[in-house]
Parts: structure tokens; C-alpha cells; sequence
């Protein structure tokens, strides 16, 4: 539940305050005199909107490394090392991207892949996964976070983030103007936004930013399947995934920071399935089911 609620306030924080600094500039203001200047503020929303996201997936790699303490595997130190870097190196091969920095950290089971491209990503994992499974399953895992980089996972959540991002402070901005010009006189329209237009467009991105954040955690849920049946297309079977996620299920999942909590194999729950960024295991483990064995 906390990394789901702070995975929402970071999104929400950087929308505010990029409003925030961009109308204390005069910027981003739908109109004045009861007139919507649509152009410049869809404008206005598309770089609110995108900023946020494209800076967060372009510094995504060093700020995994920084916030979870992974440390890269540089020259194998030992057999366990050397054989992660020669199974990512194989996986990444099948999969036809370029070879991802491996890298593992202290902590409870789990695995995420981050970085803007697809042939210069990072792949790490948790010292708590590579105790708790056996050797077949921690391919499976790695084999889900290699399919995570070869569909483009990263570059497509952020588009869809800046996206929403975009609707939410358009919209947000659409609504104040409304409601500025609903308690104004036609005489005070002329003077600028008044404190209705502040005070709504406030709560209006709080509002609409939850929901835009149901929508991105849809469509994160749906990535998770797909990252779940490429691995058991690298790997050759399904039953590999089906066995670390039923062991995953079983363990307590550790914490990534808020920033880095939909990118594990695991975890996102929640308080609530709509804001959840993993679907349940039953259903992953169902669904893979499904598939050839």
C-alpha cells in the first residue's frame, strides 16, 4: 500500500509543481476576459505532462542503481555471478536486444529491468531471490525482465503516463476556468484568473491525477502478462514462470522504492486492485496456463 501511495504522490508532486512554477510565470492560463485559448494550453499540458515522465525514464538507470544499491557486475566474482551474466546475455540474444548491464542488491526477493533504451537497459536482481529459488526459476525471472526490455515496456509506460498527465492538467485548467468564470463578474474576467481558478485546478489534478493513476496501473497489469508469456517464449515452456511465481507468491516480496515499485516482478498490490501495478499471481499463473507448455 505506502509504495503504491507514494508512487502516485511523486507523479502527482511533479505535475503540481511544474504548474505551479509555470502559472506564477503567467504560463499555462486558459484565457482571460471568458475566452479559452485552447492551443496554447494544450501546449502548456503537453509539457507539463511529458516533462516529469522523460526525465524520470531517462535517468531511470542511475537512479535504480542509487536507490536500490545495485551494484553491476563488472568481472563475474564467483560461479553464481558468472552464470547471471551469461543467462541474461543468452536471453537478451533470443530476444534480440542488446546486452543489458546485470546487477544484483541486498534485499527480499525481487527483480526489475529498467533504462530508456532497449539496447542499453539494466537488469538486477535481489540477493533474497537468488537465495529463495532454484536456478530454473531465477531464468524465468530474468527471462521476464529481458521481455519487459525487448517490448519497450519503459518508453511505453512513460508515454502513457505523460499522456494521462497531459489530460489531467488540461482538463484540470478547463474546469477552473469554468468555475472562475462562474463566481466572477463579466467586469473581473478581464483582470486575470482569480483564487476560484487556483483552488479548482488545485483539487482537480489531485482528483484527476488518481484516476489517471488507475488507468496507467491498467495498463502496467497488462504488461505484466506480456512480460510473463515472453519468458516462456525465451525459455521454451511456461512452467519455468509458472514455478517462480507460485515460489514468489509464497515469499514476502521486497520493497523497492516508490519511484522503482512497478518495476518488480512482484509486489504493487495495494489497498485496492484498481491502483494495484501487478495483477495477482493466481491470475499470471492462470493465464500462463493457457499457454503451450
Amino acid at each position: 500500500m505506502k509504495r503504491i501511495v507514494l508512487f502516485i504522490a511523486t507523479n502527482l508532486a511533479v505535475m503540481l509543481v511544474l504548474s505551479l512554477v509555470l502559472s506564477l510565470l503567467g504560463i499555462g492560463r486558459p484565457g482571460t476576459g471568458g475566452n479559452l485559448q485552447l492551443g496554447s494550453l494544450l501546449a502548456f499540458s503537453l509539457v507539463v505532462g511529458f516533462t516529469g515522465s522523460i526525465i524520470s525514464l531517462l535517468i531511470s538507470k542511475p537512479m535504480a542503481k542509487w536507490s536500490t544499491g545495485a551494484r553491476v557486475i563488472d568481472a563475474p566474482a564467483n560461479s553464481t555471478e558468472q552464470w547471471l551474466v551469461g543467462t541474461v546475455r543468452q536471453l537478451a540474444e533470443r530476444a534480440g536486444i542488446g546486452m543489458p548491464e546485470v546487477a544484483v542488491y541486498e534485499g527480499e526477493p525481487n527483480a526489475f529491468a529498467t533504462g530508456a533504451f532497449k539496447n542499453s537497459a539494466l537488469v538486477a536482481v535481489s540477493t533474497g531471490l537468488l537465495q529463495s529459488m532454484n536456478r530454473d526459476e531465477v531464468e524465468a525471472v530474468l527471462g521476464h525482465e529481458v521481455a519487459h526490455i525487448a517490448n519497450g515496456d519503459m518508453v511505453t509506460m512513460t508515454l502513457i503516463q505523460g499522456v494521462v498527465n497531459t489530460f489531467v492538467v488540461f482538463l484540470a485548467r478547463i474546469v477552473g476556468f469554468f468555475v472562475d468564470n462562474m463566481l466572477r463578474s463579466k467586469d473581473e474576467r478581464g483582470n486575470g484568473s482569480g483564487i476560484g481558478y487556483m483552488v479548482t485546478v488545485f483539487v482537480c489534478e489531485i482528483v484527476f491525477g488518481l484516476l489517471a493513476s488507475i488507468i496507467v496501473a491498467w495498463f502496467s497489469r497488462q504488461r505484466e502478462f506480456r512480460a510473463d508469456a515472453g519468458s516462456a517464449k525465451l525459455l521454451g515452456s511456461s512452467v519455468p514462470m509458472q514455478h517462480a511465481l507460485a515460489r514468489l507468491g509464497g515469499l514476502e516480496p521486497g520493497a523497492l522504492p516508490q519511484n522503482m515499485a512497478a518495476s518488480g516482478i512482484t509486489g504493487g498490490g495495494g489497498w485496492s486492485a484498481l491502483f494495484s501495478t501487478h495483477p495477482p499471481m493466481e491470475q499470471r499463473i492462470a493465464a500462463l496456463q493457457q499457454l503451450p507448455r
